[in-house]
C-alpha cells in the first residue's frame, strides 16, 4: 500500500496535497462506532493537544477559521462603532470577520518583503475609534509581532492574530497565536493540516476569554437550556476533531518537510533572479515560517504561470485583488505595496508530498519559463 505522500506525486505537480491516510480513516471509524458524532470527547482532546503547541493557552475548537476570527473578536468585546486595523493583502475572511462583528475594518499596507502588515502603516492608522489590530501571518510567515505588540500596548489596543495559515510558525521561538488576546487557526482542506475539509480553533490569552468563545460557539450555552448570551452554532464535530488529532501528530514532520522544500527552492531559484524578473521569498532573521505557500514575485506573472502549467507545475495567485477593492468593500485607497503584490505574486508547490525529483522539476521549469 502506498503512503499518503506517495499518492500525491502524480505526473502533474499539484500546488497542494491532501494527506489523508489510514490513521485518519481508523480515527473516523472509532468515532462512528462510539455513536458520539457531535462535539464531544474528541473535540476536548484535540483542544488540549493543540494547546501544547501554544504555550498551554486555552483553545476552543470551532467549525472554521472564519468563525474563529469572528468569535474571537466578539469575545474580547469588539462591537459596532469600533475600528480594527487589518492588511488589505489577505483572504477576504480577515476583513469579513471584522465586518460581521459590527466593527469597521481599516485597511492598511503591507511591507513588501514578507507580505505582512506594515507596523508603520498600523501606527499611522490608529484613531479614536481603533479597538484592535489584526495582523495576518500570511503564507505562514509571522508578522512583525515584536513591533505590533509594542504598538498595541502603547495605545491600549487588542491584538487579534489571524494565524489561519501559520500552524507551528514562530517569531524569536515564540509560537504565533501566543502574542495577542486571541488568535484563530484554520483547518481547511488545503491548510498545513486539516480536520477533514473545514474546521478552526481559537487560542485565547486567558480562561475568561475562552469561556466567552465557548458560549458563542454553542448558542450561548455551557449547559443545555441555560443560554446566557445570544450565540452561534459554530461547533466542531468529533469526526473532525478525530481527524485533527491524527494530523496534529504529523504536523511537525510535515512542517520540517515544507521547510526543506522551501530551502531547496530558494537555493535553486536564487540563481535565476535577473533584473528583478523573479524575486524569491525571504524569511525575517528572527522568524521561523512554515511555508503554507511559497510565493515568488514576477513582473511577467501570467506568462510564467502559463508556461509552468504547460510544464506540469501547478501555481496559483494568492491574492489577485486586495480586499479593499473587492465588491463587498469597494474602497479606493492608496496602498502601493499591496497593489504591487497583487500584481506580481505567484505561489509554487511547497507541500510535504514533494519528492526530490518534484523539487528539481519545479526549479527547472521556472528556469525554462524565464528564458522564453
Amino acid at each position: 500500500m502506498t503512503s499518503p505522500l506517495e499518492q500525491v506525486n502524480a505526473e502533474s505537480i499539484p500546488l497542494a496535497g491532501l494527506l489523508i491516510g489510514e490513521e485518519e480513516r481508523t480515527a473516523i471509524g472509532r468515532v462512528l462506532a462510539s455513536g458520539m458524532l457531535a462535539q464531544g470527547p474528541e473535540v476536548a482532546a484535540f483542544e488540549a493537544e493543540f494547546s501544547r503547541h501554544v504555550w498551554g493557552r486555552p483553545c476552543v475548537a470551532v467549525n472554521s477559521g472564519t468563525s474563529g476570527l469572528l468569535l474571537g473578536l466578539l469575545a474580547i468585546g469588539i462591537r459596532p462603532g469600533d475600528e480594527v486595523i487589518v492588511p488589505s493583502f489577505s483572504f477576504a475572511a480577515t476583513a469579513n470577520a471584522v465586518a460581521l462583528s459590527g466593527a469597521r475594518p481599516v485597511f492598511v499596507d503591507i511591507e513588501p518583503t514578507h507580505f505582512c502588515i506594515d507596523p508603520a502603516a498600523v501606527l499611522a492608522a490608529i484613531g479614536e475609534h481603533t479597538a484592535a489590530i489584526m495582523p495576518v501571518h500570511l503564507y505562514g510567515h509571522p508578522a512583525a509581532m515584536d513591533r505590533l505588540t509594542e504598538i498595541a500596548r502603547t495605545h491600549g489596543l487588542d491584538l487579534v492574530e489571524d494565524a489561519t495559515q501559520a500552524h507551528l510558525a514562530s517569531l524569536d521561538n515564540q509560537p504565533v497565536g501566543t502574542f495577542g488576546s486571541v488568535a484563530a487557526f484554520s483547518f481547511y482542506a488545503t491548510k498545513n493540516m486539516t480536520t477533514g475539509g473545514e474546521g478552526g480553533l481559537v487560542v485565547c490569552a486567558d480562561e475568561l476569554i475562552a469561556r466567552r468563545v465557548r458560549l458563542l460557539r454553542n448558542q450561548g450555552m455551557d449547559r443545555r437550556n441555560t443560554n446566557e448570551i445570544v450565540g452561534y452554532n459554530a461547533r466542531m464535530t468529533d469526526l473532525q476533531a478525530a481527524i485533527g488529532r491524527v494530523q496534529l501528530r504529523r504536523l511537525p514532520e510535515w512542517t520540517a518537510a515544507r521547510r526543506r522544500n522551501a530551502k531547496f527552492l530558494t537555493a535553486g531559484l536564487q540563481q535565476l533572479v535577473h533584473q528583478d524578473r523573479l524575486l524569491v521569498p525571504q524569511a525575517a532573521p528572527s522568524a521561523q515560517p512554515v511555508w503554507h505557500q511559497y510565493t515568488v514575485r514576477a513582473q511577467q506573472r501570467h506568462q510564467l504561470a502559463a508556461t509552468l502549467a504547460g510544464l506540469g507545475v501547478q501555481t496559483r495567485i494568492y491574492y489577485p485583488t486586495p480586499i479593499h477593492r473587492l465588491p463587498a468593500f469597494d474602497l479606493h485607497l492608496d496602498l502601493p505595496q499591496t497593489a504591487a503584490a497583487a500584481r506580481e505574486v505567484l505561489s509554487l508547490p511547497v507541500h510535504p508530498a514533494l519528492s526530490i525529483a518534484n523539487r528539481e522539476r519545479i526549479v527547472s521549469a521556472v528556469a525554462q519559463a524565464l528564458t522564453e
